[in-house]
């Protein structure tokens, strides 16, 4: 009787295991197909700013589906370190194997690095630039890089509209490549482009510095505005100057930055002039990544990855 029962025992625990399996595969199964038609119908536009210690780097993903990277940070760990362990990795996270578009503000390693790595391992479609006015090391492997991997390189220039589908561009607002910036070549001359959604816009500032802000404020008294600012030079004293800073009068400013960085970023006064703005501020060092959202009616959410937070903004688009 005891073996019967033994028997019986183990023959229903196989039993239940089994059913169970199955169960939890139909579950698995439904999940999918829910998350996959969820995607397929999903309306929204999503823009990251993705965390990558000291640098910047924004991942955008469209409506249609269109996978955009504008930079892709860099550190003194190594040179492929960012790419390798935290930009890589993020875009397989999220199912994105093909870019379609990557913007190169400029070629600082902090700002390119990560994105030399996944240049190499997956499909880039395009690579927007700026002319260059002095050819680094970076710069070299990427002109490398982009030969072998047969990537279409465009050098924009101030005032060329780049339409990536309808209802969203990247309009060019710097560098102007016959009046190049000769002090701090690199930086000032980045690549500076203003993203335009429907009535929605945020402006990509690269690392320009005052003396780019103030040839920009001469010759834009009406098309620097935009909702959102990416401060330029990480929260840098040498950017985001009072006068540039009320041209655009954003209602959210992003700033890339490491913890306990060596810099000093962002700097004080930076802080002072968004805040006396009323100016929401959201930094990668103290929110990790900062996602916002956009819907079909024009709202706009804001996710950060560190603390449990999300404030819904009412722009009409």
């Amino acid at each position: 009787i005891i073996q019967f029962i033994k028997f019986n025992s183990k023959q229903s625990k196989k039993l239940f295991l089994k059913k169970l399996s199955k169960k939890l595969l139909i579950i698995y199964i439904l999940i999918c197909l829910i998350t996959n038609i969820a995607r397929l119908i999903d309306e929204n536009m999503y823009i990251h700013f993705v965390d990558v210690g000291q640098g910047d780097c924004t991942f955008i993903q469209t409506r249609n589906n269109k996978k955009i990277l504008i930079d892709g940070g860099g550190n003194e760990i190594g040179e492929d370190y960012v790419g390798e362990n935290i930009l890589l990795p993020y875009l397989l996270n999220r199912r994105s194997k093909v870019i379609d578009y990557i913007f190169i503000s400029h070629f600082d390693s902090d700002h390119c690095q990560g994105l030399l790595y996944v240049m190499q391992d997956i499909k880039v479609k395009n690579v927007i630039i700026s002319k260059q006015f002095e050819y680094n090391e970076n710069y070299k492997k990427f002109l490398k890089i982009a030969k072998q991997e047969k990537i279409n390189i465009k050098i924009a220039n101030k005032g060329d509209k780049i339409y990536i589908e309808k209802n969203l561009y990247f309009e060019v607002l710097w560098p102007d490549a016959l009046e190049p910036i000769s002090d701090n070549k690199i930086n000032n001359n980045s690549l500076v482009c203003k993203m335009v959604y429907k009535k929605f816009s945020m402006l990509f500032t690269g690392d320009i510095e005052k003396v780019a802000e103030n040839e920009m404020v001469k010759e834009y008294t009406n098309g620097l505005k935009a909702d959102i600012l990416k401060v330029g030079h990480h929260g840098s004293k040498t950017s985001t100057t009072k006068e540039f800073l009320d041209l655009i009068n954003p209602s959210v400013a992003l700033i890339g930055v490491g913890q306990n960085n060596k810099f000093g970023h962002p700097n004080e006064d930076v802080i002072k002039r968004l805040e006396e703005k009323n100016i929401q501020i959201y930094r990668t060092d103290e929110m990790g990544e900062i996602s916002v959202i956009i819907d079909k009616n024009g709202k706009i959410k804001i996710n950060t990855h560190i603390w449990i937070k999300c404030i819904l903004l009412n722009f009409k688009l």
